[in-house]
C-alpha cells in the first residue's frame, strides 16, 4: 500500500485515535469523540469548502452588477411595481433630493460590497483555524477548552448570518423626505430600496473579427433575453495617424448582437458593452470589454499575362 493513499491515511488516523482512546477514560473518550464529530460536521455542512467557493462566486458576481434605486409605494413589494406608477411618482420628487439619494445609494452599495468581502474573509480564516484544530492530535481543546471552541462556532455562525443578510441589497437608509410637504398628500408613502442587475457580458465564442468588420454577441448573466437598451463602444488601439485617432464610436443598440463595419484591417480594437445609463442608476463598478484583431488585407492575385504579337506561321500557306 502506498504511504500517501487514502486508505493508508485513514488507517493512520484510526491508529492515532486508538492510541488516544487508550490514554483517556471511557467517559472522557466518548465526550472527546462526540465533540470532535460535532466540529467535523460543522466544517463539512455549515462551513464546507464547496459552500465558501459558491459564496466567493456570488460576491464576484455582485462586484460586477449595476445598482439602481427603486422607489415604490410601501404597499408594493420589490419587483411588483407598475411601470405606469413610476413616472407619476417621479414628478412629485424634488430633483436635488433625488440626486443626494443617488449618492447615498452609491455609498451604501460600495459599503455592502466591502462588507461582503470582509465577512467572507473572516469565514475563510475561521474555517482554517477549526480545520487545524480538527487535525491536531491534542485532545485538550475538545475537553477543557471546549467552551472556547463553542464560542468560536457561534461567532462564525453569526458571521455567516450577517453575510447572507448583506448579500441582498435592501432598503436605503435616508434621513430626509424625497417629497415636499406640499406634494406629500398627493401620493402614497414611499419606500426607497437598492436593487442590483446582473452584468452584461460578451459571448467570447460568438464574437469574432473579420477583415474590416466585427460581429459581436452579448447576454445578461443568469437572465433570459429581454428587451433592453445597450450602449456599445469601440476604439482603435494604438492609432498611428490623426485619421486613425477618430476610429471610435458609441452605438446605441436595442438587441443582443451588432455588426461593426468600416474597421481597419490587421488592427486591434477594444469593445465595451453596458446598459444605457438610466435615471435611477447609482453605481456601476464594472464593464465588460473585449479586444479583437481584424484580419489582414486580402492579397491581390497575380496580374494577368499580356498577349504578345502573333509570330510567323509555321508553314507557308499554299
Amino acid at each position: 500500500m502506498k504511504l500517501d493513499s487514502p486508505q493508508c491515511l485513514l488507517d493512520q488516523e484510526e491508529v492515532g485515535e486508538a492510541g488516544d482512546r487508550q490514554l483517556l477514560e471511557p467517559e472522557t473518550w466518548r465526550t472527546y469523540a462526540e465533540r470532535r464529530n460535532a466540529l467535523r460536521k460543522f466544517l463539512t455542512v455549515d462551513l464546507s469548502p464547496q459552500l465558501l467557493k459558491r459564496h466567493h462566486a456570488r460576491v464576484e458576481l455582485l462586484r460586477k452588477c449595476s445598482y439602481y434605486i427603486e422607489i415604490l409605494p410601501k404597499h408594493l413589494a420589490l419587483g411588483d411595481q407598475n411601470p405606469r406608477v413610476l413616472p407619476t411618482t417621479f414628478q412629485f420628487i424634488e430633483p436635488q433630493k433625488f440626486q443626494r439619494m443617488k449618492k447615498v445609494g452609491a455609498t451604501q452599495a460600495k459599503i455592502q460590497l466591502l462588507l461582503l468581502g470582509e465577512l467572507l474573509e473572516q469565514l475563510g480564516h475561521g474555517r482554517s483555524e477549526l480545520d487545524a484544530l480538527l487535525e491536531s492530535p491534542d485532545p485538550q481543546p475538545f475537553l477543557a477548552g471546549w467552551g472556547l471552541v463553542e464560542q468560536r462556532l457561534a461567532d462564525l455562525s453569526a458571521v455567516m448570518d450577517s453575510f447572507l443578510a448583506t448579500m441582498v441589497p435592501g432598503r436605503l437608509h435616508i434621513k430626509h423626505r424625497l417629497v415636499s410637504d406640499i406634494n406629500a398628500t398627493k401620493i402614497p408613502n414611499l419606500q426607497v430600496t437598492l436593487s442590483a442587475k446582473t452584468p452584461v457580458t460578451f459571448d467570447r465564442e460568438e464574437s469574432v473579427a473579420h477583415q474590416d468588420w466585427a460581429s459581436l454577441r452579448w447576454s445578461v448573466t443568469l437572465q433570459p433575453a429581454a428587451p433592453e437598451q445597450f450602449e456599445l463602444r469601440y476604439k482603435l488601439l494604438d492609432p498611428q495617424t490623426q485619421q486613425e485617432r477618430v476610429q471610435y464610436s458609441i452605438i446605441p443598440v436595442a438587441a443582443y448582437a451588432f455588426d461593426v463595419p468600416n474597421l481597419l484591417p490587421n488592427r486591434s480594437y477594444e469593445f465595451t458593452i453596458k446598459r444605457v445609463e438610466g435615471y435611477t442608476l447609482v453605481y456601476e463598478p464594472w464593464l465588460d470589454s473585449l479586444t479583437l484583431q481584424t484580419g489582414p488585407r486580402a492579397l491581390e492575385g497575380p496580374a494577368p499575362r499580356r498577349l504578345g504579337k502573333l509570330g510567323p506561321a509555321l508553314t507557308t500557306p499554299s
